[in-house]
């Protein structure tokens, strides 16, 4: 059952929580010169026009991206990695649409994030099972040492397994269409701990009021693993949300030391824009 696609959510409250946490780890792997092998399990588009058909049906960036974009000169001032993240946000306006001043026409997808800061010695694999999705991935513009993969991101990378170089970044991100896939991105957790130990790997996750990514979160505390950080952005109480996410949450393995401080005050900040009523929460889940 492949129905999902990001567009018609591209740039909401959950796709800011993700890419900031994927953007502040990321700039912390770049501070040593050893290789790095990335890989998106469900890499999507790579890049959304926000006037396209999907993404106006619902417009969830009005309550998400939209809001730190019209706030960006005083985020800037206020947060470095925020900051840093919205100067790349502008970067990516001009490359969509080099002509006049910048203005918020497209969200960038994980494969932006990641093609934005992988060198020469790096490596990126974007996996990519469905074949519209994996169509519109084809168009985008990638460096030599990116690669599309027209196939299942977890079973993938399981092969893979252990990579070349001296580290491994992992952003595992599926829709969640089948409550199967929990216990799959926990079992493929496992298998990473198992076979590259100092792995950094984000998973992403919806709140929904059926709780389901408490099987996640239960099954890789009962597998044993180690040095588990967890994310939640959090829009309204569980109890008053009939339908739909009520929050987003990351789960970090092997995050970069001061992760957390920095995640804490820039997801603050967001709270502040994008949900007065919500709350950020974090912490280890499983520690050393």
């Amino acid at each position: 059952m492949l129905a999902y696609q990001h567009a018609y959510h591209a740039g909401n409250f959950a796709d800011v929580h993700k890419h900031l946490t994927l953007f502040a780890v990321t700039r912390h792997l770049l501070r040593k010169k050893s290789p790095i092998t990335y890989v998106d399990t469900h890499a999507g588009r790579g890049s959304y026009p926000l006037d396209a058909e999907e993404t106006r049906k619902l417009e969830e960036y009005r309550q998400g991206v939209a809001p730190l974009w019209e706030g960006r000169e005083a985020l800037r001032k206020s947060d470095a990695l925020l900051g840093e993240w919205l100067d790349a946000l502008v970067l990516a306006q001009r490359e969509a649409r080099p002509e006049g001043e910048p203005r918020l026409a497209v969200y960038p997808g994980s494969p932006w994030w990641l093609t934005h800061v992988l060198r020469p010695q790096d490596r990126l694999s974007l996996y990519e099972l469905h074949p519209k999705e994996h169509d519109h991935l084809s168009g985008q513009a990638l460096p030599s040492n990116a690669w599309r993969i027209h196939g299942d991101g977890l079973e993938g990378l399981k092969k893979r397994l252990p990579v070349a170089t001296p580290r491994l970044c992992v952003l595992i991100d599926p829709s969640y269409e089948r409550k199967d896939e929990y216990a799959e991105v926990a079992a493929t957790l496992s298998e990473i701990g198992r076979k590259a130990r100092h792995a950094v790997v984000m998973i992403w996750y919806p709140l929904l009021p059926a709780g389901r990514h408490h099987v996640l979160l239960d099954e890789v505390k009962r597998a044993g693993l180690r040095k588990l950080w967890r994310s939640e952005f959090i829009l309204q109480d569980p109890g008053t949300a009939s339908h739909g996410m009520y929050g987003s949450g990351m789960l970090v393995m092997n995050p970069p030391w001061g992760l957390d401080e920095i995640l804490n005050q820039t997801m603050s900040l967001n709270r502040a824009r994008l949900a007065p009523q919500g709350r950020h929460e974090s912490g280890w889940w499983v520690g050393e």
